[in-house]
């Protein structure tokens, strides 16, 4: 939020610099050659500040879908593996107990809620349920040979969901600094443009200064949608967390 807010101090501060220039700058300098060639600047400025925008949006978004995605598949993995482990026997009621540990610690760490709030931990990292559960399945000792394809078929359902875990953790790339510095630098020179050859008044500050919001709510947006478990465009932890019953 804070990095929006100074964008659009950025923005706004451009526009009131030109008008302050515009001001103090000998008439010369206020020509109508000066104009065209400040606006066929500005266009060309414009037109790379679009591109970027747009290029930073759809990498934002991209992040936001894979990573939901990525969070379906988990949830998906999770409640088969419960029901292959229901219909294994009494023996592999402990491994679904530690499953739902394990599932409410990892909605915790990757959502900052819970116990992960008030102890940080790396949010895609094996918590201790998960380990002592991989342990309690590879222990399970299959009495024919159905129980013995559907321990082969948990096992491997389990392996889909670590390496589901560990992509979703490789996924979550935010955006690079630079491209949004230079794309901040690019529309405040916009806004500064526009300030300089306006004969400053009430409505044109105010379009002005509407204008510098949307261009920092961009800003925001890109932002926002490029860390999915925070901020205002969140992936919902409900499917995950209600994704399996209590045992009885």
């Amino acid at each position: 939020m804070y990095i929006s807010e100074i964008a659009f101090a950025f923005i706004f501060g451009g526009a009131l610099l030109g008008m302050l220039l515009r001001l103090v700058l000998p008439e010369p300098h206020l020509s109508s050659d000066t104009k065209d060639v400040v606006r066929l600047s500005t266009g060309l400025i414009a037109t790379l500040s679009a591109l970027v925008l747009g290029l930073l949006i759809a990498s934002a978004q991209g992040t936001f879908q894979t990573q939901s995605n990525q969070i379906k598949q988990i949830t998906a993995n999770v409640v088969l593996l419960d029901n292959i482990l229901a219909r294994a026997g009494p023996e592999a009621q402990p491994a679904r107990v530690l499953l739902r540990g394990a599932v409410r610690t990892l909605v915790e760490r990757i959502w900052g809620t819970g116990d992960a709030a008030t102890t940080p931990a790396p949010p895609f990292e094996a918590s201790v349920q998960a380990e002592l559960f991989f342990d309690k399945l590879l222990a399970l000792t299959p009495q024919n040979d159905a129980q013995r394809q559907m321990q082969s078929k948990a096992i491997q359902i389990g392996i889909d969901l670590s390496q589901t875990r560990i992509l979703l953790a490789q996924s979550g790339n935010a955006i690079p600094t630079p491209f949004l510095i230079v794309l901040v630098f690019w529309i405040t020179l916009i806004f500064l443009s526009f300030g300089l050859f306006a004969r400053p008044n009430l409505t044109i500050v105010a379009a002005l200064f509407f204008c510098a919001i949307s261009a920092s709510s961009a800003v925001f947006l890109i932002l926002d949608l490029s860390h999915p478990f925070t901020g205002l465009i969140t992936i919902p932890s409900v499917p995950l967390s209600n994704a399996l019953a209590p045992l009885g």
